[in-house]
């Protein structure tokens, strides 16, 4: 057995340079305080929760990729919930990568998704960065340069012909799959990777049932590793638990924000998930009403009452608002309708009135207010044939979801699960089409008219000759 060299002298460092006694005690009061904790150990079938070598949370078996060097595969997509650690993951593998290839791109939705989330970020680069190899991060630039060279430059999504020119041998882009312009930034990063024997992409996403999506899981040379919100949620806030996963926990859309799947859509449904699009804010809108949809009873077996708030703009695109839905008694419902109805300084509602026009005008009008402007409308018309205009302009991306995506999950589950003549009455979707319908009336798709309206609008010979 080979001798082992001797330990360092204590005193061995006042023989250097200046500068590297300098560098050694900057590195030092670094590691002494930093609360950096290795992610990868050395077991690769770890669960990631403590054990008797590392007793903190570190990589599950999920968040660990495949060999970066390896040529049988491009990208990983790491397909998970909210909060499953995606971000940690991708600051993680980039750090890692920094050794193998000296050009890294990162690309997010926008400028200051890249700076918050994957840079800044709790879980971003410059936090999950070990002792001594810490990048430098320059902001206007953004650029993060690591001690050994290697350079990674940041990109926003919002503009994917930035990408065009720079050649990488890595790419972490997060939530890829909220990307608007996602074909052209995805064929850009493609043309890119131009550098070393094996570059890669790593996706970190919360997955959406999109073209581009299915199409890059189902790419032979995609990894997909996915990972639910349960999977972290030792490390997640207890309001988070508490609000958000019991908000959505059952929900179709609950399966793809906190389990991360790609949700498919349903045989038969009037709606499916790519007609849908969000907005943040609305433009200024020329009519706001309040949709309505009763329930007939009022028990803890009763439907809920649809409460939905719709505004129209002066292109004629139609924003929905607000879903106030929920079982209530008939003074409940009538009173949170006229709250919707103050609170977004609507022009009407427009409630449904097959249990009776007389009595769900007064309930509205006793409420405490009696003030509104209601416009009765009869549903006498099966649900699905009044719901196809409006259907027609969701397909037609006339009509926007004001708030981020999950903001109106449940009227949004509601549309996409629906199969009429199937299962419970719509009532978010029937409030919807009331509000719909009396703002776009006059811009909806026609439609095939009724061959017994047809004769009853047709004069006939008595009728002429009465002229």
């Amino acid at each position: 057995m080979p001798e082992l060299p001797p330990p360092p002298l204590p005193d061995a460092y006042r023989n250097w340079k200046p500068e590297a006694q300098q560098a050694a005690l900057e590195l030092l009061k670094e590691r002494s305080g930093s609360a950096w904790r290795p992610f990868y150990c050395p077991d690769p079938g770890c669960d990631g929760h403590p054990h008797e070598l590392w007793d903190w949370e570190h990589a599950r078996v999920d968040q660990r990729p495949p060999p970066l060097i390896a040529p049988d595969w491009l990208t990983l997509m790491l397909a998970g919930g909210r909060g499953s650690g995606k971000t940690r993951t991708g600051s993680e593998i980039t750090h890692r990568v920094t050794e193998i290839t000296p050009r890294i791109g990162l690309v997010a939705a926008t400028g200051p998704d890249l700076r918050d989330t994957m840079v800044e970020g709790v879980s971003g680069i410059l936090e999950c960065s070990a002792p001594g190899k810490r990048p430098i991060w320059e902001p206007s630039k953004k650029k993060l340069t690591w001690p050994n060279g290697c350079i990674a430059q940041g990109f926003s999504a919002e503009e994917p012909d930035r990408l065009r020119g720079p050649q990488h041998g890595h790419v972490w882009a997060d939530e890829p799959a909220h990307f608007p312009l996602i074909k052209l930034v995805w064929d850009n990063i493609m043309f890119g990777l131009r550098m070393g024997r094996a570059p890669k992409i790593i996706a970190t996403t919360t997955p959406k049932p999109t073209k581009w999506v299915k199409e890059t899981m189902a790419d032979p040379l995609t990894v997909v590793h996915r990972a639910s919100t349960y999977a972290n949620v030792q490390n997640l806030a207890p309001t988070f638990r508490d609000t958000i996963i019991g908000r959505y926990e059952g929900t179709r859309l609950g399966r793809q924000e906190l389990h991360g799947e790609v949700l498919q859509d349903i045989e038969g449904a009037l709606w499916t998930w790519d007609m849908f699009q969000w907005v943040l804010e609305p433009p200024p809108l020329t009519r706001i009403v309040v949709g309505v949809d009763p329930a007939g009873t009022a028990n803890p077996k009763s439907d809920e009452t649809g409460i939905i708030a719709v505004g129209i703009s002066a292109a004629k695109d139609l924003y929905v608002l607000d879903d106030s839905s929920g079982r209530y008694s008939p003074a409940a419902w009538a009173g949170r309708a006229n709250s919707v109805y103050e609170d977004l300084s609507a022009d009407a509602i427009v409630p449904e009135k097959n249990y009776g026009g007389e009595m769900v005008k007064h309930t509205l009008e006793s409420s405490g207010y009696s003030g509104a402007r209601i416009i009765l409308v009869n549903s006498r018309r099966g649900k699905a044939i009044r719901a196809e205009p409006i259907v027609a302009l969701y397909e037609k991306h006339r009509v926007f979801h004001v708030g981020k995506q999950g903001d109106l999950a449940l009227l949004e589950d509601e549309q996409t699960t629906w199969v009429p003549g199937e299962g419970d009455s719509p009532n978010r979707v029937d409030a919807l089409v009331h509000a719909a319908t009396e703002l776009a009336k006059h811009v909806m798709p026609a439609q095939v008219a009724n061959p017994q309206d047809l004769l009853r609008r047709t004069p006939t010979t008595r009728h002429l000759h009465a002229v």
